[in-house]
């Protein structure tokens, strides 16, 4: 939560802003606009948020290529590579969802396999003809929760170093009024 305070909140600064959850970082936000370099500052906190996600990401990508491929006809795109492709750090600062997350996108009906990376990720599977032929469909299972496990275990983690990017802006802003 952003807390405000007036007065004296450490050698030289007038107040204090702090960031703890999404309603801090609408206020981190509102303060950035309230900067003259606003948009600049907002690039920096957006890219330093990116960055300290990246690594999340990698272990997403990292347990996506660890899925078994077999009996893929020769001559189309991968699919693991697709998906891996498609997995980064995604942070909006503003508008109707204001956070940051590591996201599969959706791929482009690789291989005739529309938005993969969650048919890839469900226990029940999907559903596909053998080879093409209609008549004959068969369930097919991926690497069950390929995406939920790569952070397994290290939420708190890459939450603490999100709260961290957003507490190092808000300690740069504070630090200008002082």
């Amino acid at each position: 939560m952003a807390r405000r305070r007036n007065g004296p909140a450490g050698p030289g600064l007038p107040f204090e802003l702090g960031v703890e959850s999404h309603e801090g970082l609408d206020a981190l936000v509102r303060a950035i606009r309230a900067e003259a370099d606003g948009k600049q500052l907002r690039k920096d906190l957006a890219k330093n948020m990116r960055d300290v996600l990246k690594p999340a990401a990698a272990e997403a990508k990292s347990s996506i290529m660890g899925m078994a491929s077999a009996g893929l006809r020769p001559g189309g795109p991968a699919l693991r590579s697709s998906i891996a492709r498609k997995i980064r750090p995604e942070v909006k600062l503003g508008g109707r969802w204001s956070g940051a997350r590591v996201k599969a996108f959706k791929t482009k009906n690789v291989r005739g396999f529309p938005n993969a990376p969650r048919r890839t990720n469900r226990a029940r599977g999907w559903r596909h003809p053998v080879w093409g032929d209609r008549d004959n469909w068969v369930t097919q299972h991926g690497k069950t929760d390929w995406f939920d496990d790569a952070f397994k275990g290290r939420e708190g983690q890459y939450k603490a170093a999100v709260h961290q990017a957003m507490e190092d802006m808000a300690r740069r802003i504070a630090n200008r009024a002082g």
